[in-house]
């Protein structure tokens, strides 16, 4: 697991969350926020999975934003994306926030719900991409 810059991340974040979409937006707001930290999983020198993680509460608690999350797609179902996941959430609890939580795609809700993450509310359609989404929260401390 390394730390990389947000624009480490835009080849994997076109390639893998925009394929299939109309939006090539790659570029988030929150990439140069305070406290933004970007997670690089990388094999024989190549870049093949990355996440944003954004310091923001979920309702009134201390958390994090997961964004961004991709794995180069003849990697996926390999362990690197849980294992980029996983060192992230880490980090967010030595950081002392206990929540983390994302806007993920319905496609990748299993991925997600292995993972520790239930789903809170109801599904909307993202606005950049027009996908289906559920927000999903993870919390990190008993």
């Amino acid at each position: 697991m390394v730390e990389i810059s947000a624009e480490e991340t835009h080849p994997l974040r076109l390639a893998v969350l925009r394929a299939t979409t109309t939006s090539k937006q790659v570029v988030f707001p929150e990439d140069d926020f305070p406290g933004v930290v970007h997670l690089g999983v990388s094999v024989e020198g190549e870049l093949v999975a990355v996440s944003t993680w954004v310091p923001r509460p979920h309702h009134d608690q201390a958390a994090v934003q997961l964004r961004g999350m991709a794995t180069a797609a003849r990697l996926q179902g390999t362990g690197l994306g849980g294992l980029l996941l996983e060192s992230g959430c880490r980090r967010a609890l030595s950081a002392d926030l206990h929540v983390v939580w994302a806007n993920a795609r319905d496609t990748a809700l299993p991925f997600y719900l292995q993972h520790g993450f239930r789903v809170e509310g109801d599904g909307f359609l993202d606005a950049t991409i027009g996908l289906p989404h559920h927000r999903v929260v993870r919390n990190l401390a008993p």
